[in-house]
């Protein structure tokens, strides 16, 4: 019995030391509330985001943020930010991840759910919050926002008396009849088989009145809609419109197009239109104008683009994140995005200030464009969507597959995706 009772005793001492030493490596695992963070985000290619960053550090010594670039590709970025989020590592407090990421990463566990009340969500436009939610919850806020323009040359089409299409007939008829006349090609979008071309492919899709997916990923809505999108697409390459160099375009290999005078039309984010407007080098400095992107019947619908900022589920100093998500979405900062980054901002009021709109004059077209906007498919398995309309349209627009089969192949691609959550 003594044995037994000393036995007792000293496993008890032994529990006693080993719970201890456990509470205290849990406590030392802990996250702090506050300190220094890093901020991971894409190639910041006007250089606009260290100044707002410097400012912010000037502010809180105590929990000053490093900047860490990643290479400008979408792509790349993703594959790198989802490399240390699978490690586990607390590298990444901040992640500036693209609107179509949110719902993967969400249901992944690699970003955390935010408190909505900590931020202005009713002074956004409403169409972006929608890019920040999963399964109902806040798991991101948004920092700017996008929607496609149509860029077109003013002095071309002065010239022969016509406005900017307003439809897909429209700006196929110009593209094929009055571009050849200025030795330009017609039109171009981002047709390399990367994200661009997956968001000009959901916008033609969008622009129908389909959609490729629903319910968050789990249900396959692939119909009529879709092959008339991809017809367009399509249509475009056969008889000669979309210059078959498109094809290997991604954002800025087509504005550079665009920029040296070689297209009369030009499908691309608002960051376009100050350079290709105002910069130094550019052949068609003053002559460039932007309307919403064209449809069948009238104005068709943009995908929402941009991005969100969002928690990594590993960062040991998440209060300071929020505050630094806060401080990146204020009022001031966000008139700081626009002037100093052209970079369209997510606050409502912003698109009606007269100084803004006087100094960037696509604001109302783009308030409108994004209102009406759509996000990219939504899913937990947002990857494998985005690269099977990526293969599927790039066989579509190299003219090795037909739409109608294509339609029928996407379909089963996606319902093979759907099945796997």
């Amino acid at each position: 019995m003594r044995w037994m009772r000393a036995a007792g005793r000293s496993l008890l001492v032994t529990a006693l030391l080993v719970t201890g030493y456990t509470a205290c490596a849990q406590q030392d695992e802990r996250p702090d509330e506050r300190g220094p963070m890093t901020l991971a985000t894409a190639g910041d290619l006007t250089r606009y985001l260290g100044p707002l960053l410097r400012d912010w550090n000037r502010e809180h010594p105590d929990q000053r943020v490093k900047l860490v670039e990643l290479p400008d590709s979408a792509d790349e970025t993703r594959s790198q930010m989802i490399t240390e989020l699978r490690s586990g590592s607390p590298r990444f407090d901040i992640l500036n991840i693209d609107v179509a990421w949110t719902s993967e990463f969400a249901a992944a566990g690699w970003i955390s759910p935010l408190d909505r009340s900590r931020f202005p969500l009713d002074s956004f436009l409403p169409p972006v919050l929608d890019t920040a939610t999963f399964d109902d919850r806040l798991y991101a806020v948004p920092y700017v926002t996008n929607a496609g323009l149509l860029y077109y040359r003013k002095d071309v089409l002065a010239k022969e008396g016509a406005e900017p299409p307003r439809t897909w007939d429209e700006l196929a008829r110009q593209a094929r009849e009055i571009a050849p006349k200025y030795d330009l090609d017609g039109y171009a979008g981002q047709f390399l088989p990367y994200e661009g071309l997956t968001a000009n492919v959901t916008e033609a899709v969008r622009s129908s009145g389909g959609s490729l997916l629903g319910d968050e990923g789990a249900k396959v809505t692939v119909d009529g809609a879709t092959r008339e999108g991809l017809d367009f697409l399509a249509d475009g390459v056969r008889e000669g419109w979309i210059p078959r160099a498109a094809l290997d375009y991604k954002e800025e290999e087509s504005r550079i197009a665009f920029q040296k005078g070689e297209l009369l039309f030009l499908r691309n984010w608002p960051y376009v239109y100050q350079l290709a407007n105002g910069d130094e080098d550019s052949a068609v400095a003053g002559k460039v104008g932007a309307v919403r992107i064209p449809g069948p019947d009238g104005p068709g619908t943009s995908v929402l683009g941009g991005s969100n900022l969002a928690v990594s589920a590993h960062s040991r100093h998440r209060e300071s994140a929020a505050d630094l998500i806060a401080y990146l979405t204020s009022e001031p900062v966000q008139r700081r995005v626009l002037a100093e980054g052209a970079l369209p901002p997510v606050r409502a009021d912003l698109y009606n200030d007269p100084e803004l709109v006087g100094e960037h004059p696509y604001l109302p077209t783009l308030r409108k464009s994004i209102l009406t906007a759509e996000p990219r498919p939504k899913s937990p398995r947002y990857d494998q969507v985005s690269l099977a309309v990526q293969a599927v349209a790039h066989d579509v627009l190299s003219l090795r597959q037909s739409p109608g089969d294509a339609v029928n192949r996407l379909r089963r691609e996606l319902t093979a995706i759907a099945r796997e959550d």
